[in-house]
């Protein structure tokens, strides 16, 4: 029976039919089921899917049908995934092309399956040009990977069979999809050890992206195939014969690298096609137990390398300490008798199936400790990334291309515990990945017994002691200097949470200020506040407020201008209080009792405390003494609890006057890692950039590791924090903070 369907000309359905149940057989073969029940699961999940997408059809014209069978068959066949998986696959485009909803798909196979279809469903498009959709739906992916790894898993199977498709597509979308594959989903692949997949995704990219290089490269290959066969054949014949003498049971395997691969090799060494010498490498897989696989590794190596010299600098050692995505093998290139390099790689059949299908095989080996804790290590950094994952999606996808695909490097503990950072990893990543507490408090660190600052680039092999301080807190610059996703959400983290601290201060203090103007502290006001000084949100205000750069006395212009203030019903307007302000004696025994520093008082004497140092822009309080006189204390000051609690009746408010700009003494204290001319940067600030006259300075160091007093002139807060500013910019310099000593003047 032949009709049109959807403008497609003579279609036989019934033989259609015929092929899509033959398909569906096919993919039955490869499946691994385990019981009847799994079999009638697929079996339903295809039926279901047959009848959603009945009326669809690809841009080739085939059934849609084909499709999900395909990704289905992936996942049997070359992941070596389960029913669940292949029931998945067949599903996977049903909720968002048909009229299944997820609730259906609950419904029908359960909580599980519906997650996963959950994960793998793009999500609407929207007309924003400055939303990268793609990047929007891989963080849905990614978001869903960390409670089931087999979305990415048929994901990756998704776009694989996508692109084997790709030729039916215009130039355009040719274009767009590869460029996306090479983007995301190659190097994901990469991250969860599917490297044949990855090498195929890569290489149907590159034939769309850049087609001519890919046929130059494939034709060559094509060229030299005859003599490379011939030289394998010459090379393994030696190693084969020493291995059946020793009664291993073996398969040698030449594996040709990848065209995307060579042509990335070609463009980084800057070498035509005949230059590079690692065109192949050498596989040698035995069977044997789990237990013996370290050794027969070795014992084969050890064979490899009586008949060809091995290269010191070329041995890998990746079971050992396997990759963070669970790949094994021994890795050595040795020079042949023609004096071409060969790489030689030597690894059980479990490793291999493991190398060719990554995590997917984690769960026929879950059983293994290593494995398991390799695997989770992973997720758990994934998730991670998903903790208060801010921005926009592409940041997102950057920071995860970032840290979660980059190569690993080893490194150790002080009492040798193996640690796996991302290649590129500061101390400041390692600090963390042992412990937040342990990242926010690190001032330096000693690697291999040789003191190093914070931003030191590990190696692999480097042995690590972190030197930390209870006074260290992260800084802005911190995640500058780390490479992590890690210690990025971590140092975030911790930043977000000083930033809170520091904006409760400044609202307390806008709060007090209210009060001052007989202004009513309601959301009203501070969003009036909020406008008049241009800010888009409350917390942004507070912060500056707390750091002393704004103006609160401003609020006054309000006021004159819109008059949208709310007032208490009771006491003195604006006008009112200049009044009192204007009359010295006024202010000081108003109920407000407020001693203005910097004006004349008869019979009233009042002094800087030592103790504190409090300068113009502090939060002050007046104590009087038994003499009569009053000293002036910082609101912080060691011993205002004291006075406060047991003299509070001696009291008095007290605050600057804004003219007042006398040179007052201030100290300084300073930590980092000690450098060559670090003080003369310090003393070049002082007195070049500020113009601040410096009463004492002090250096001690221990360890590298150095402590700094200061005690320098400034007329404020202000002036004091741009001073402080300069000096956290130095490099070295891990922290600087206010020193309130009894001797600092």
């Amino acid at each position: 029976m032949s009709e049109t369907v959807n403008g497609f000309p003579e279609i036989d359905l019934e033989k259609e039919r015929k092929e899509i149940l033959n398909a569906f057989k096919g993919l039955m073969r490869t499946a691994k089921v385990k019981s009847k029940e799994d079999t009638k699961m697929i079996r339903k999940a295809f039926d279901v899917a047959v009848d959603a997408h009945k009326d669809m059809r690809r841009k080739s014209g085939e059934p849609y049908i084909y499709h999900p069978i395909a990704v289905a068959r992936i996942c049997s066949e070359e992941m070596g995934l389960g029913a669940t998986s292949i029931c998945c696959a067949l599903l996977h485009d049903t909720v968002e092309d048909t009229h299944i909803t997820l609730q259906d798909v609950e419904d029908l196979f359960g909580p599980k399956v519906r997650l996963i279809i959950d994960g793998l469903t793009k999500i609407p498009e929207v007309f924003d040009e400055n939303v990268s959709i793609q990047a929007e739906n891989f963080r849905k992916m990614i978001l869903t990977i960390s409670d089931d790894i087999r979305v990415a898993l048929i994901k990756l199977a998704d776009r694989l069979h996508n692109m084997r498709t790709l030729g039916s597509m215009k130039p355009d979308k040719q274009l767009k999809i590869a460029s996306e594959t090479n983007f995301l989903y190659a190097p994901l692949a990469h991250r969860l050890g599917l490297y044949s997949i990855k090498g195929e995704l890569e290489d149907l990219a590159l034939s769309y992206t850049d087609p001519d290089v890919y046929r130059n490269i494939e034709s060559q290959l094509k060229t030299t195939k005859l003599v490379r066969d011939r030289f394998i054949r010459r090379f393994t014949n030696p190693i084969r014969e020493a291995l059946l003498h020793e009664g291993y049971i073996f398969e040698i395997k030449a594996r040709t690298k990848s065209i995307s691969s060579i042509h990335r090799k070609m463009v980084t060494k800057g070498v035509p096609f005949d230059e590079v010498y690692d065109i192949f490498a050498i596989r040698i897989i035995v069977e044997t137990p789990v237990e013996l696989e370290k050794p027969d590794a070795w014992r084969i190596y050890s064979i490899v390398t009586d008949f060809y010299q091995p290269s010191p600098d070329r041995l890998r050692d990746w079971i050992s300490t396997p990759r963070a995505n669970g790949y094994e093998s021994l890795h050595t290139t040795v020079m042949s008798p023609t004096g071409k390099w060969v790489e030689v790689q030597i690894r059980s059949k479990r490793m291999d199936e493991i190398a060719e299908k990554g995590l997917a095989a984690h769960y026929k080996y879950k059983e293994s400790n290593s494995e398991e804790s390799k695997f989770d290590r992973w997720i758990t950094e994934v998730r991670e990334l998903m903790e208060n994952s801010g921005g926009s999606a592409m940041d997102f996808v950057n920071d995860f291309k970032l840290n979660l695909f980059r190569e690993e490097i080893y490194v150790f503990t002080p009492k040798g515990d193996l640690r796996v950072l991302p290649n590129g990893s500061t101390i400041l990543d390692f600090a963390y990945d042992l412990h937040t507490d342990i990242g926010n408090k690190c001032i330096g660190a000693k690697v291999n017994n040789r003191l190093v600052p914070l931003s030191y680039a590990l190696h692999s092999g480097d042995q690590l002691e972190i030197i930390t301080s209870p006074k260290q807190k992260p800084v802005d610059d911190w995640l500058r200097m780390v490479t992590s996703a890690r210690a990025k959400q971590k140092i975030k983290n911790s930043l977000n949470e000083q930033r809170k601290v520091v904006a409760q201060d400044g609202k307390d203090i806008l709060e007090r200020k209210l009060k001052q103007f007989n202004l009513k502290v309601v959301a009203e006001n501070i969003s009036v506040v909020e406008r008049f000084f241009g800010y888009a949100n409350a917390t942004d205000m507070y912060f500056r407020i707390a750091k002393g750069k704004i103006d609160l006395n401003r609020i006054r212009e309000i006021e004159e201008k819109n008059g949208l203030l709310i007032y208490e019903k009771k006491g003195p307007s604006f006008a009112q209080k200049e009044l009192v302000e204007n009359d010295p004696k006024a202010k000081f025994f108003e109920k407000s009792d407020t001693l203005i520093i910097g004006d004349n008082y008869k019979n009233i004497h009042y002094h800087i405390s030592r103790c504190c140092n409090p300068l113009p822009g502090d939060e002050v309080f007046g104590f009087q003494t038994n003499n009569e006189a009053i000293k002036i204390h910082r609101n912080t000051c060691p011993n205002a609890i004291h006075l406060m609690s047991k003299n509070a009746a001696r009291c008095v408010k007290a605050k600057w006057r804004k003219e007042d700009l006398t040179e007052r003494i201030a100290a300084i204290k300073l930590y980092g890692i000690d450098s060559v001319g670090l003080v003369n940067k310090l003393t070049e600030i002082i007195s070049n950039q500020h113009n601040v006259d410096m009463r004492f300075i002090s250096f001690e160091t221990n360890d590298g590791v150095f402590e700094g007093r200061i005690k320098v002139l400034v007329y404020d807060t202000e002036h004091l924090e741009q001073l402080m500013g300069k000096f956290e910019q130095v490099e070295g310099v891990q922290r600087v903070e206010r020193w309130d000593m009894k001797d600092a003047e």
